[in-house]
């Protein structure tokens, strides 16, 4: 709060110093309180936001969807809002997509079937009115779908063994030779495939910490402790890195390189230390998913995977990139949801300001849903065309919130986040291909958001390590539509005697790719 001043310096030169120094001080007060009011918004809407949100009576929805009828009569149909008609066949199968109730259970050959064939006995077969058999006339079919729990097997491999005897009745070495059995994964591990799959697909799709799989699996009757399965964690990793660094090679490679970042604790005595996991998202030719963990959020992470990078990087903001894209030659495209998310943060400071911007935001992102079935010169085209202007119209207003509102203000901020990166927030004009923001690398992060709620933290960097190979396949096979278990155990079952010149045969897309084209074997 400004000092109080009780006299007044007699001398003009002190008199305006003092009136300055009191300005500055009415300013900073200001935006104090602003910020305040900011955050204290935030904690009521995360705690009473969702009670809010409650309708404490019938009445109030009635008049709720009478108010909201109301609006949607008065608001004018804007042309670009409207879908395009989708063909007769896209209808239908949209239709029977979106369709809810009893399915017909009869269709879904992709399921295996057990038949169940419920029959009278001799005795019932008796008809009840002249005493002689009934004859079969037909069948009656239903349907159920049944879950069949996972169970643990033991698999005894007896390996034969041959010598001659022959030769040694004539002295000679009896040439003994065993017959071969599969690989295993881990060598001299208990652990097959399948039980490997299922612990990495629980941990790192599902996110469920090793002490809820080990209760799962003590109920199936086998304990194995969370130890045992992180050890195993760690040796499928080993094994997997080969072709990891074969997706980041990859990545590498593509067009666009989508990047973000999120806090990984890391356990450290006394405390948790706040270690990093970055993603990095190829292109639709390179389509992988990669994670890489570094043990701070310095440039030392992004300057080492992006070393021999140097196309488009597309991120949010972070400085840290500064240094890599100016030393590799990338260009550097920015991302306008975080751009949109600044000012939304900043709405109670300067509503009618949020508003004004916030609708230019939904202006190009209109376009961009127009343009998402477009080819990239297509989709660049009308880019120039249409959004080229709002971008246009959106810079001149910022410069003018930026001169009318104090430095420190939280609006002056949000506009000043997007001057900074105006360039860099312009690069979608110039190619077709690029998104107009970050948000699939941001959803990519979520995958790290859940797995520290559940497990809290990794144990050390070798732990950290693990994670982001397996993350990275996980996250993969999310992105291709690809069951990660089944992918896993067949992956597993094969990598061990995979040559390397095949190893690409077991990128997750090329194993789609094979799984869906080989006929299936009788």
């Amino acid at each position: 709060m400004p000092e109080r001043v009780t006299t007044l310096p007699q001398d003009p030169a002190a008199l305006h110093a003092l009136v300055e120094r009191l300005q500055r001080e009415r300013d900073d007060f200001y935006v104090q309180t602003l910020r305040l009011q900011m955050e204290l918004l935030r904690l009521k809407k995360q705690v009473y936001g969702p009670r809010a949100d409650r309708l404490r009576s019938p009445e109030e929805l009635a008049q709720m969807l009478l108010e909201f009828a109301r609006e949607w009569e008065a608001k004018p149909v804007d042309a670009g809002d409207l879908p395009e008609a989708a063909a007769p066949e896209e209808a239908a199968e949209a239709r029977r997509v979106r369709r809810r109730g009893r399915r017909n259970l009869a269709e879904r050959d992709d399921l295996p079937t057990t038949r169940h064939l419920h029959d009278l006995s001799p005795e019932q077969r008796l008809c009840q009115g002249c005493g002689r058999e009934r004859e079969r006339i037909g069948e009656e079919v239903s349907w159920q779908i049944e879950l069949v729990p996972a169970h643990l097997e033991r698999l005894e491999h007896v390996q034969v063994k041959y010598a001659c005897a022959h030769c040694e009745a004539d002295g000679q070495p009896a040439q003994i030779e065993r017959a071969p059995k599969p690989q295993a994964p881990i060598d001299k591990g208990m652990a097959g495939p399948g039980l490997l799959a299922y612990v990495v697909t629980s941990k790192f799709h599902d996110y469920l910490p090793l002490y809820r799989i080990e209760r799962i699996l003590e109920r199936q009757g086998f304990e194995i402790a969370r130890s045992t399965q992180s050890v195993w964690c760690g040796d499928v990793a080993d094994l997997l890195r080969p072709l990891h660094a074969l997706m980041v090679e990859r990545v590498l490679a593509s067009h666009i390189v989508g990047t973000d970042d999120t806090i990984m604790p890391m356990q450290h005595p006394g405390h948790a230390a706040r270690a990093r996991m970055w993603v990095y998202l190829g292109d639709a030719h390179n389509p992988y998913n990669v994670f890489d963990f570094t043990l701070n959020r310095g440039r030392d992470g992004p300057a080492a995977f992006l070393k021999d990078y140097a196309q488009t990087l597309l991120a949010d903001g972070y400085g840290g990139y500064d240094s890599v894209v100016v030393s590799n030659r990338i260009r550097r495209a920015g991302c306008h949801a975080h751009a949109r998310r600044k000012f939304s943060d900043a709405q109670a400071a300067a509503p009618a300001i949020a508003a004004e911007a916030l609708a230019f935001y939904r202006t190009l992102y209109r376009i961009e849903r127009r343009g998402a079935a477009l080819d990239a010169e297509a989709r660049l085209g009308l880019r120039q065309r249409e959004s080229a202007p709002v971008l246009a119209a959106l810079h001149a207003r910022l410069l003018d919130w930026r001169e009318q509102l104090l430095p420190k203000h939280p609006m002056a901020e949000a506009a000043g986040y997007s001057l900074n990166q105006w360039q860099e927030l312009n690069c979608f004009l110039q190619d077709g291909a690029l998104p107009i923001d970050n948000n699939a690398a941001e959803r990519e992060m979520k995958r790290v958001v859940l797995n520290r709620k559940n497990s809290l933290f990794v144990g050390n960097a070798r732990g950290g390590a693990t994670a982001a190979v397996l993350a990275s396949f996980t996250s993969t096979c999310f992105r291709h539509g690809i069951d990660p278990q089944r992918y896993f155990t067949q992956l597993l079952t094969n990598l061990p005697a995979t040559p390397i010149q095949q190893l690409a045969h077991w990128l997750p897309d090329a194993w789609k790719l094979r799984a869906t084209t080989t006929p299936p074997t009788a």
